[in-house]
């Protein structure tokens, strides 16, 4: 081909260090946003708290006004705060324009440098790039297990179905989702339960050992397995929780003896072994995290309408200190002049961008509670399936951007305090042409043993067929997963705990 030079036209979006702040904000869990905000305070002689009265004010939504909340919160986006004399838009004319609305809501990964999963972050010729510089202080377990992903340098493709699985996990280490349910979350047609599942042991090869198990057994072998091969009695632990879990809970070291065909002098050292290790490996992380819980969003029914608001406590009202802004007409293009100005800036910038996520948090919020008002009356057997992209479409927001706010926000409900993510689900398909939650199957699981006779406890066989009987398909190894994930026993020791 003859060489040539052609004009074309493109958009391209850059990550500025003001909406690298945006987006970090938009993460941050409630604890985590308060020191950021008192950090803003105590670096920036610009911003200010404003008084009792003046804290942000969402206002109440009911749901007659749920589905579009965009004119109610059109004040948390590009309003003037109190103290923005004319003297400041003077000095905002003279510097960057800032944008109406900050673009938070994208893909990221195509324009943040620190973002590693695209193949062309790990390339041979990126010599300059040091994984230490990208390094963030792992504050929570999936923060941890996050930031080791972010060093994987895996393909975008990879990064997101490993993604998907960490967001699974629960506060103990385990994966509470099946290779079904992770599918039907990332919803995605072209991936399949194989690449769910290569992602799966590729998150259990992470620290803490066992993290990602799907039950003890498997947390317990996964520990056992990266032991070095050296390790005394390892293979011989191996074995017991391969073939003879069944028998650790009540230690008995004389039918292991014989199952395994070992020496009981042997097996009582295996199980020394195994008793070292932890069944909840999650906790190692999460032990040096915060057990506070602050909600960011309150749900109430008043006058038979659900009403949402945001956390009036954890939203204060920032404004620029005029005093110091009045000494930026002033300032002259000396140093200190210019720090004048990069400071009122970046207080405005601060102030935008705490705006723009408590805008996102509450329209998400109050989206869930319209589309969940049947968990709100009925509790979990009211759950409806929903994945991030139903949420996504009702609010033309990316799929990743409700991922960000679903993740460590906490709402608070007549039925208790839940993460945001909680509201979210896998469908499984009713005789009825309908779709029925998988936290609602599990609920009615949880009903129909409660409602057993402890002398005759249900099968999960038995259960599928009342299930079915309710209009549900649900396979008995369906049935088994989620009664396991919710640590309830099989028929046969619940007979025996009778």
């Amino acid at each position: 081909m003859k060489p040539s030079i052609q004009l074309r036209l493109s958009q391209q979006l850059t990550m500025t260090p003001q909406l690298q702040q945006a987006i970090k904000l938009l993460q941050l869990s409630t604890l985590e946003l308060q020191h950021e905000i008192q950090e803003a305070l105590e670096s920036n002689l610009m911003l200010e708290e404003g008084e009792e009265s003046e804290r942000l004010d969402a206002g109440m939504l009911d749901d007659a006004r749920l589905p579009r909340l965009d004119d109610d919160l059109l004040q948390l986006q590009g309003h003037e705060t109190p103290s923005e004399s004319s003297l400041e838009r003077e000095v905002r004319a003279e510097s960057n324009e800032m944008p109406e609305e900050l673009p938070v809501d994208t893909q990221w990964g195509d324009v943040f440098d620190g973002y590693l999963p695209p193949t062309a972050q790990g390339s041979s010729d990126d010599a300059d790039y040091d994984p230490l510089l990208h390094r963030s202080r792992p504050q929570t377990l999936w923060d941890h297990l996050t930031w080791q992903l972010n060093l994987s340098r895996l393909s975008e493709r990879d990064f997101m179905i490993a993604q998907a699985v960490i967001d699974a996990i629960d506060a103990d280490g385990y994966l509470r989702a099946d290779v079904e349910e992770l599918v039907a979350t990332i919803d995605d047609p072209t991936i399949g339960a194989d690449e769910v599942e290569t992602q799966i042991h590729r998150v259990q090869s992470l620290d803490p050992a066992g993290v990602g198990a799907r039950d003890p057994r498997e947390c317990l072998l996964i520990q056992l397995r990266q032991l070095p091969r050296e390790t005394p009695w390892r293979d011989l632990a191996i074995a017991v929780c391969e073939t003879g879990f069944e028998h650790l809970p009540r230690g008995d070291v004389t039918a292991l003896a014989r199952l395994l065909k070992a020496s009981e002098r042997d097996l009582t050292r295996a199980l020394d072994l195994i008793r070292g290790l932890n069944p909840k490996p999650g906790r190692l992380i999460q032990e040096t995290a915060s057990e506070y819980v602050v909600p960011d969003i309150f749900v109430r029914k008043y006058e038979g309408r659900w009403q949402v608001e945001l956390n009036p406590d954890i939203t204060p009202r920032l404004r620029v200190n005029a005093d110091y802004a009045r000494l930026v007409r002033r300032a002259d293009q000396s140093a200190d002049g210019q720090t004048l100005k990069s400071h009122l800036q970046e207080a405005r910038w601060f102030i935008k961008s705490l705006a723009s996520r408590n805008d996102t948090v509450l329209r998400v919020g109050a989206k869930i509670v319209e589309m969940q008002q049947d968990f709100l009356e009925h509790g979990d057997e009211g759950m409806r399936p929903m994945v991030l992209r139903d949420i996504a479409e009702a609010l033309e927001l990316h799929e990743s951007t409700i991922s960000r706010v679903t993740t460590q926000k906490y709402m608070h409900t007549p039925r208790g305090t839940f993460e945001l993510k909680y509201f979210f689900s896998s469908h499984v398909n009713t005789t009825s042409g309908g779709e029925c939650s998988s936290t609602a199957i599990r609920a009615l699981i949880r009903k129909l043993i409660a409602g057993e006779s402890p002398r005759k406890p249900l099968s999960d066989n038995k259960i599928a067929e009342e299930l079915a009987n309710q209009g549900i398909d649900v396979a008995r190894r369906t049935v088994a997963k989620y009664r396991e994930a919710m640590g309830i026993p099989a028929s046969s020791e619940r007979k025996r705990l009778a």
